[in-house]
């Protein structure tokens, strides 16, 4: 983000000569350290509609590994073996799949970016503090499974906003009696926007300085 204020300060700069011009840059809506996808960045006067687009439904595929957990529910913290598993049953897989669809409450993960007390939930989860997160509200709108490899789940979920899927994973490996934890995740849309329809940020800030040249 800070390599796009940059450059559309160095392109204003250009056009007004002027040093002190100021831009808005914000995003709306993080993402994991370990997850790809899509991020919504908001310019100048666009920066009000950062709320609404962060209340947009969600579309994400990822991957739920079986019969292992982390403290942080996905590959960024070491994983812990929790038991062998020779293989996965489809049926139980379905059964579990259903019922996470509709309204739920959801307890979000130690490592996330949930302010507690001012400070990020994962700050204190990486200096070893207990947390007890309040359980929100939400909504699983589809969850498909795409296919099942080994002890990898993989699956797309259309879900409503403040969802966290590496929490999902984890109650996932619990309602299938082991643990799990997520293993890959990519976010595909938000509201109407698409990720096959956006750009890297170097893509991006390519075409703004041959926009600035011509």
């Amino acid at each position: 983000m800070k390599k796009i204020r940059s450059a559309f300060l160095k392109k204003l700069r250009a056009e007004s000569s002027d040093e002190k011009v100021r831009f808005k840059v914000g995003h709306a809506g993080t993402l994991d350290p370990l997850a790809t996808g899509l991020l919504i960045l908001c310019t100048g006067n666009k920066t009000k509609d950062i709320g609404r687009i962060q209340d947009a439904e969600k579309e994400y595929t990822g991957s739920i590994h079986m019969g292992v957990f982390s403290e942080s529910y996905d590959y960024e913290r070491e994983l812990i073996k929790h038991e062998d598993i020779a293989e996965l049953d489809p049926a139980k897989v379905e059964e579990v799949r259903m019922s996470f669809l509709g309204e739920q409450f959801q307890i979000p993960p130690m490592h996330s970016a949930i302010k507690v007390e001012g400070k990020r939930a994962y700050e204190l989860a990486r200096q070893g503090n207990e947390l007890e997160l309040k359980a929100r509200r939400i909504e699983i709108k589809e969850f498909e499974i795409l296919g099942i490899e080994l002890l990898q789940i993989h699956f797309r979920i259309v879900c409503s906003k403040g969802t966290y899927i590496r929490s999902l994973a984890d109650d996932f490996g619990k309602r299938m009696g082991s643990r799990a934890c997520l293993s890959s995740l990519s976010r595909t849309r938000i509201g109407e926007y698409l990720l096959t329809d956006a750009f890297q940020p170097s893509e991006f800030i390519n075409q703004l300085s041959e926009y600035q040249s011509n």
